[in-house]
C-alpha cells in the first residue's frame, strides 16, 4: 500500500472555508466523491451528532476510490493522508473534491474562476521516520490557532509550552479526524482508522508522548 499526503491551499492564501456549513460542505464531500460512480452535487445532506446522514449514503451501494487515514481542515487549506482503493484513485479523488467544493463555493459566495492555488500538492509516505510522525502532523495543524503554541513546528523557538494544554485544544477542534482516533465519535464515515491503530496503538497516548518530549526539550533548552 502507498500512503500519501495530500494538501492543497485557497488561490493567494485566501479562506476556503469562510462559515461552519463550509466546513461541513467540504466533509460531506470527502464522504460522497469517494466513489467510483458519478456523484450528485445536489443530493441533500445533513449532520446528526457527529457524523454525515444522506439519502444517498443510507441508500447508494459504493465502490471506494481511496482509504482517507487523516485529515484536517485549516482556514485556508486542507491536509488529507491517503492511500488508493484502484487504479489513479486519488488523482480521480482529488479531482472530483476538489472540482466539486469549488464549485458549490463560488454558487454560495458568487465568485467565479479558481478557488485552489493549483494541482494538489501529493508527497509519498516513504521513510519509517515520516511514517511514524505524518498523522501527528495532521493532527497537530490547529494549534497554529492556539495561543501559546503558534510556533508548534519549531522545538528550539517555544514551540511546545504545555503538552497538557495543546491535547485539549486539540480535543476542543472539530474539523480533523483527531477526535475519531482518540474514541469521541466526529466523522467515522469518512474515515479509516485501522492501519494507524495498529501501527501506533493507543493513538492519544503516542501523539501525547510526542509532545511531551517537545515540551522536555524546551524545558532543557531553558537549562542550558
Amino acid at each position: 500500500m502507498e500512503l500519501w499526503h495530500v494538501l492543497n491551499r485557497g488561490v493567494d492564501g485566501r479562506h476556503i472555508f469562510m462559515d461552519d456549513r463550509d466546513y461541513l460542505r467540504f466533509i460531506h464531500d470527502l464522504y460522497e466523491f469517494n466513489d467510483i460512480t458519478p456523484a450528485d452535487s445536489n443530493v441533500g445532506y445533513r449532520f446528526k451528532s457527529r457524523d454525515i446522514v444522506s439519502p444517498s449514503i443510507q441508500n447508494k451501494r459504493r465502490k471506494r476510490l481511496v482509504q482517507i487515514h487523516g485529515w484536517c481542515l485549516m482556514k485556508n487549506h486542507y491536509h488529507l493522508l491517503l492511500s488508493g482503493l484502484i487504479e489513479n484513485g486519488i488523482s480521480l479523488f482529488l479531482r472530483k473534491l476538489n472540482v466539486g467544493y469549488a464549485k458549490s463555493f463560488n454558487e454560495k459566495y458568487d465568485r467565479v474562476g479558481t478557488l485552489f492555488q493549483g494541482r494538489t500538492k501529493k508527497i509519498l509516505i516513504e521513510r519509517d521516520a515520516h511514517f511514524n510522525y505524518i498523522l501527528h502532523y495532521i493532527h497537530l495543524n490547529p494549534l497554529d490557532y492556539s495561543p501559546g503554541a503558534e510556533l508548534w513546528r519549531e522545538r528550539a523557538h517555544d514551540g511546545i509550552m504545555s503538552a497538557k494544554r495543546a491535547l485539549e485544544y486539540l480535543g476542543q477542534y472539530r474539523w480533523s479526524s483527531y477526535s475519531d482516533y482518540t474514541g469521541k465519535k466526529n466523522f467515522p464515515s469518512i474515515l479509516t482508522t485501522s492501519f494507524f491503530r495498529g501501527a501506533l496503538g493507543d493513538y492519544e497516548k503516542s501523539l501525547s508522548a510526542y509532545l511531551s518530549d517537545a515540551e522536555a526539550d524546551l524545558a532543557a533548552m531553558r537549562l542550558e
